[in-house]
C-alpha cells in the first residue's frame, strides 16, 4: 500500500537549512495498522504530509495506493483519507452540510452521502450537532467532525495525524471502535501519529519510532519492549541482605542498581525476560535462601521506556513541531 525510498524534506529557515526528514525507507502492507512515534519535531507529521502529497519531498520517492506522490499527487488524494492536526471544516457551514459536500467531492451520490453522513454523525456523537454552524462547536466537537469528513468516502488507506487530540476518553474509545470496525469490514490500511502511547501500544500492529528525521526502530510493540526495554523486577530488602539479593537477581537477569529507602531498607532491581513468570520463581528462591523480601514489584516496559533506552530522552519531551 505504501513504498517509500530515501524520502527527505528540507526547509529553509532564514539562511539556515533544516533537515526535517532525512532518508525515510518504509513499506506498509495492505490492511496494516502502523503508528509513527517520536517527540515533537521528530519529523512524523512532515513524513505524513509527504505521503499524502500535501508536501512535495525534497528528494526520494514514494508510491501510495499504487500512485506516485511526485508524479500524480491528485491521484493519491483520490485514493486516501487524511485527517490532519488542523480543523478542515468551514467555520460558517453546518455540520451536516460539510459532510454532504465532502461526500459529493469524492463522487458519492446524494443518497450515498446522506446515508454515510448519518452513520458517522451517530458513531462520532455528532447527531445533535448536525444543524449547528462549525464555528459554534467546541474544540473536541470540531475534531470529531474532521474525523467524520476524513471517513466519508470509506478510503482503503487512511492517514491520521494525532486523531484523538482534544477528545475525552469516551469519544476516543468511540473513535477507535469505529476504526477497528472499519478495518474488519473493509480491510482499511491505517497510518497514524499519536502522542497517546497506550493507543499505539494497544492498537498498532507495528510501531515505527522516528527521531531527528530518521527511523530508529521498526517492529511490533511487544517486540520493541522485549528487545529494547525488558521487564524490571525490584526487591526491597533489609540493608544487611543487599548482597544476597543482588546475587539472586543477577542469576536471573541483568542487575541494574540499588537505591536507598527509609528505615534501613534497600531496593535492588534487575532486567529480566518474561517478568510475570520469573517473579514468583525469584520470590520462592529468596524464601528458600532465607532472604527477607519486604516488597516485590514487577514493572513491564512502555513504549516510552523503549524510546528512553534508544535515545536517552522521553517521548513525552517537548520540542518544536515539524
Amino acid at each position: 500500500m505504501i513504498h517509500a525510498e530515501k524520502l527527505t524534506r528540507h526547509f529553509r529557515v532564514k539562511k539556515e537549512i533544516v533537515e526535517a526528514v532525512r532518508g525515510i525507507d518504509i513499506d506498509v502492507a495492505e490492511g496494516e495498522l502502523l503508528a509513527f512515534l517520536g517527540p515533537n519535531g521528530a519529523g512524523k507529521s512532515t513524513t505524513l504530509r509527504m505521503l499524502t502529497s500535501l508536501l512535495p519531498p525534497t528528494s526520494g520517492t514514494a508510491t501510495v495506493a499504487g500512485v506516485s506522490v511526485v508524479d500524480d499527487p491528485a491521484g493519491v488524494r483520490k485514493r486516501i483519507g487524511y485527517i490532519g492536526q488542523g480543523n478542515g471544516a468551514g467555520h460558517y457551514y453546518r455540520v451536516l452540510d460539510e459532510l454532504l459536500m465532502q461526500g459529493r467531492f469524492y463522487g458519492m451520490s446524494k443518497t450515498e452521502s446522506r446515508q454515510r453522513a448519518g452513520e458517522l454523525l451517530e458513531t462520532l456523537d455528532l447527531r445533535d450537532l448536525a444543524k449547528r454552524a462549525v464555528i459554534t462547536l467546541s474544540g473536541g466537537q470540531r475534531r470529531r467532525l474532521d474525523i467524520a469528513m476524513g471517513l466519508m468516502h470509506q478510503p482503503r488507506l487512511l492517514f491520521l495525524d494525532e486523531p484523538s487530540t482534544g477528545m475525552d476518553p469516551q469519544n476516543r474509545a468511540n473513535l477507535w471502535e469505529h476504526i477497528v470496525r472499519m478495518r474488519q469490514q473493509h480491510g482499511t490500511t491505517i497510518v497514524l501519529t499519536t502522542h497517546y502511547l497506550e493507543e499505539a501500544d494497544s492498537m498498532a500492529e507495528r510501531v515505527v519510532v522516528i527521531d531527528h528525521g530518521q527511523i530508529i526502530a521498526d517492529d511490533t510493540p511487544a517486540n520493541l519492549k522485549a528487545k529494547l526495554a525488558g521487564d524490571r523486577i525490584m526487591f526491597t530488602v533489609p540493608a544487611g541482605d543487599v548482597e544476597k539479593a543482588e546475587r539472586l537477581l543477577a542469576d536471573h537477569g541483568n542487575l541494574l542498581q540499588r537505591a536507598g529507602v527509609t528505615n534501613d531498607r534497600i531496593r535492588v532491581s534487575a532486567r529480566v525476560e518474561n517478568g510475570p513468570e520469573v517473579l514468583p520463581v525469584l520470590v520462592r528462591a529468596a524464601d528458600a535462601a532465607g532472604l527477607a523480601v519486604l516488597a516485590a514489584q514487577l514493572h513491564q516496559p512502555t513504549l516510552d521506556d523503549v524510546f528512553l533506552n534508544l535515545t536517552g530522552r522521553s517521548l513525552r519531551e517537548g520540542g518544536e513541531s515539524r
